[in-house]
């Protein structure tokens, strides 16, 4: 009876270190698919979004159209992403993947920024890139690569990357991400245009700057 009860403790002791383990990652899908839907009515509350009912589902559901035609580029950055995630392409919803189209100007770049929820993997389809992720502290590690037409280069989730176009003509690149809705986090635009904005003191100091500068920054990436 001892042994017995020792074995239930033991088996116990295990469940408690390895539950932990079993509830930090994505569950399985208990479903074939659970595609968005944009109202309540008859539909469940899945990860963000309710379920349109399977009945009502249709091929359009998974469906999207046009990534193929350029996109016009009028960001100060000199670039455009087109976005394919669970707000535009419904589907997606809990299948954990998305897609983006990236077209670059001369000289224009996908400026420094952090996917909080996903990594990428991203292939040039036209042109020349510069790329490169940092690690994080304290060895803050520039990977950086230049890449040509077919090649594929990774973005591991969380840390800043950024790509760059240096070739003498227009560039073309698509990625996946990892989530359905990745989230992006551009560091110049997040930082000084945040909304109220972040004291310019307190941004100085952080970047060793005159306040200054700081709050000229301020104003031009202000919404």
């Amino acid at each position: 009876m001892a042994m017995k009860s020792l074995s239930f403790l033991a088996v116990l002791s295990l469940l408690a270190l390895t539950l932990p383990l079993a509830i930090a990652s994505d569950p399985s899908q208990l479903q074939d698919f659970c595609v968005s839907a944009n109202t309540s009515a008859n539909g469940v509350f899945v990860n963000g979004k309710f379920c349109k009912d399977p009945k009502l589902v249709t091929a359009d559901d998974f469906f999207f159209s046009g990534l193929q035609t350029a996109r016009p580029i009028t960001s100060p950055v000199g670039s455009t992403v087109t976005a394919v995630n669970v707000n535009n392409l419904l589907g997606l919803n809990t299948l954990g993947i998305s897609l983006v189209r990236i077209d670059y100007a001369v000289n224009g770049q996908n400026p420094p920024h952090t996917h909080p929820r996903a990594t990428e993997i991203l292939v040039v389809e036209q042109g020349t890139l510069l790329v490169g992720f940092v690690t994080s502290n304290p060895d803050n590690r520039l990977f950086s690569k230049v890449l040509n037409e077919g090649d594929v280069f990774v973005f591991p989730e969380g840390l800043i990357h950024f790509q760059a176009n240096i070739g003498k003509a227009p560039a073309v690149a698509f990625a996946a991400l990892s989530s359905q809705n990745p989230g992006v986090i551009t560091i110049a635009n997040t930082v000084f245009g945040a909304n109220p904005a972040i004291n310019p003191t307190i941004l100085a100091k952080a970047f060793q700057l005159n306040p200054r500068v700081v709050m000229d920054l301020q104003t031009k990436f202000k919404k």
